[in-house]
């Protein structure tokens, strides 16, 4: 009986991984094909990989937008045929124990350089979803300060309105 349950329970765990490596295969061909629609100024390959309720926060601090809103943002750059153009260069997926929901960091090459992307993306009818995308631009340690000195006027402005806001 305890090989019955030893070997039940090895089966079970071969096929979550098996199940969790097909989940990362499909997660990682959604995201290169959604980067991809950007570069190819495919509004509606990109647009469809997002749930309806997806939110968007771009580099911009005041960069936090719903799907509807993303959209109208971002359709004069697709209508001219040039959105962006973002490469993974690393990536990482992590999945919730019942394998509904997974999340993502990345590395991306793109015209501003090196930026970070992270998400959630949730399963639909066996289909994964972009729920959130967050994108942010790198900064390396030794030139911070640079950085912050050359924000600090705009975001100064920013960070009272939103204070004021709480």
């Amino acid at each position: 009986m305890r090989k019955l349950f030893l070997s039940l329970l090895f089966i079970c765990c071969f096929i979550s991984i098996q199940a969790q490596d097909k989940s990362k295969e499909q997660i990682n061909i959604l995201l290169d094909h959604w980067h991809k629609a950007a570069a190819n100024a495919n509004f509606n390959d990109y647009f469809n990989v997002l749930t309806d309720d997806a939110i968007y926060v771009g580099t911009d601090a005041t960069e936090h937008w719903n799907k509807t809103a993303f959209e109208t943002f971002a359709k004069p750059y697709f209508d001219k045929g040039k959105a962006w153009s973002f490469t993974a260069l690393e990536r990482h997926i992590y999945f919730s124990s019942d394998g509904k929901m997974a999340w993502f960091d990345e590395l991306l090459d793109t015209q501003m350089k090196i930026c970070r992307g992270s998400g959630v993306l949730i399963k639909i009818k066996n289909n994964w979803k972009i729920k959130q995308y967050v994108l942010s631009m790198t900064i390396p340690n030794d030139n911070t300060n640079e950085v912050v000195k050359t924000k600090a006027t705009i975001e100064d402005v920013l960070i009272d309105q939103l204070k004021k806001q709480h």
